[in-house]
């Protein structure tokens, strides 16, 4: 028997000390409408502690699974370790190079990096500061390839989801300026989709780009992040669900 997860989506929340109480008709709506909330990064706006305590205290207003991947902001004052475990002690599922697995769908998540795309991805070439940059995103696709190899050995009936805040596809990064976009992702993090047949990939970072894509082999990506959404749906839009089919 086919059963739908409806999944909701979001990314670059960016909660500020400031946000606290605004976000709980948002994530009381969100528990309405889905069967779990994915975050692809930037959950605090500066790295620091006090606003994922903020973000702790918003997320009590939901009641499904929350599963989340930190991103570039939530590195800014090097507190990542702190921030994941304060958000991971208020049910907030971390995922960095891990999956999970809830009802008949598995969520691999990695923050992911950037290095470009397709033809203009740079290369391990020249100083040791550039190998250094593309090595970064070479350990992070290895990462989701491993937690998707994860699921597909111990998990092979469920319907493999990624999640992660850097793009492995340009489509979703469209709108942004040509020459920041080795900064906004690279085609590394698409390997592993395309390897272990993912049904569907979400991310954020790029706020002023595209909603929707496909990757070489035509599986959908999706831009979540806030910004992205408003302007493809309505100012007021702070996810989007997708329902995801697979046996129950």
């Amino acid at each position: 028997m086919e059963k739908k997860t409806r999944v909701a989506a979001m990314a670059d929340i960016h909660i500020k000390t400031s946000n606290r109480g605004q976000w709980k008709t948002c994530f009381e709506e969100i528990t309405t409408r889905a069967d779990l909330l994915l975050i692809g990064g930037d959950l605090t706006n500066t790295g620091d502690e006090d606003e994922a305590h903020v973000l702790a205290d918003e997320i009590r207003h939901v009641g499904i699974p929350v599963l989340a991947v930190l991103g570039n902001h939530d590195f800014e004052k090097g507190r990542q370790k702190i921030i994941r475990q304060i958000l991971q002690d208020a049910n907030i599922k971390i995922l960095d190079g891990e999956a999970e697995v809830i009802g008949n769908v598995g969520v691999a998540g990695v923050k992911g990096f950037g290095g470009g795309f397709d033809k203009y991805m740079l290369s391990m070439f020249g100083e040791d500061s550039m190998k250094a940059f593309v090595q970064e995103t070479v350990n992070e696709s290895l990462l989701l390839d491993r937690a998707l190899a994860r699921l597909e050995q111990e998990h092979p009936e469920v319907v493999k989801i990624a999640l992660m805040h850097y793009a492995p596809v340009s489509g979703t990064i469209a709108g942004e300026p040509l020459e920041i976009y080795p900064f906004l992702g690279s085609s590394h993090l698409a390997e592993p989709l395309q390897r272990r047949n993912v049904k569907v990939a979400f991310h954020g970072h790029a706020h002023a780009g595209r909603y929707e894509s496909v990757t070489a082999s035509g599986i959908p990506v999706y831009n979540v992040a806030v910004n992205v959404l408003q302007t493809h749906f309505n100012d007021t839009t702070y996810y989007t669900v997708i329902e995801i089919a697979g046996s129950e």
